[in-house]
């Protein structure tokens, strides 16, 4: 029920987020194969994480369009940045293991980001609170953007091996945060 006492039931929401990212889908990416599906993915996914990165204590502001919106604190934004990611996997082809030697800035921030899951998950646990989860994964998806758009992570063959590591390491650990939300991780977007 809203303040207004109108009452609205979730199906409709349900429904209006996925025809909004349908609408979405079609004008980022027309050419996606399964786009019902993602479209589903993505709007049922808006939905849970906009409830579940809030702190039980706190107020809820319903926005179905921020909601919806690929960037931002929202959950379209980490299913894209695990898009993102699956999508570098794909075009990687195989690379043999590599000694690193040396990490850039941004890797370290992913990393050090990365070695911050178990004891989030934990916490969430112990607390009862899967705004933590949603919070890192938001974290998580902003530190690996900036490794993203200041890396050319297919470009360097010497730095190729390590680099996918830690993609694909995103990969797991956005996918698993995801489900932890009962959030589904489309691999493209």
């Amino acid at each position: 029920m809203t303040r207004k006492g109108k009452i609205i039931l979730l199906e409709e929401v349900l429904n209006e987020a996925i025809q909004l990212a349908e609408k979405t889908i079609e004008e980022k990416n027309p050419q996606l194969r399964n786009k019902k599906e993602v479209a589903k993915e993505v709007g049922v996914g808006a939905i849970i994480f906009s409830d579940l990165k809030q702190h039980r204590k706190h107020d809820i502001e319903f926005d179905i369009k921020k909601m919806l919106q690929t960037e931002g604190e929202t959950g379209p934004y980490i299913q894209y940045t695990y898009a993102r990611a699956c999508s570098i996997l794909r075009k990687a082809q195989e690379v043999e293991t590599y000694l690193v030697t040396e990490v850039n800035d941004y890797e370290w921030e992913v990393i050090k980001s990365l070695q911050q899951f178990p004891s989030i998950t934990q916490r969430a646990a112990s607390e009862y609170d899967p705004s933590l989860i949603a919070k890192y994964a938001l974290d998580l998806s902003q530190v690996f953007n900036s490794f993203y758009g200041n890396v050319q992570i297919l470009k360097d063959p010497t730095h190729l091996p390590y680099r996918l590591a830690i993609v694909h390491s995103v990969v797991t650990v956005l996918g698993e945060s995801l489900r932890l939300l009962g959030m589904k991780a489309p691999s493209e977007m």
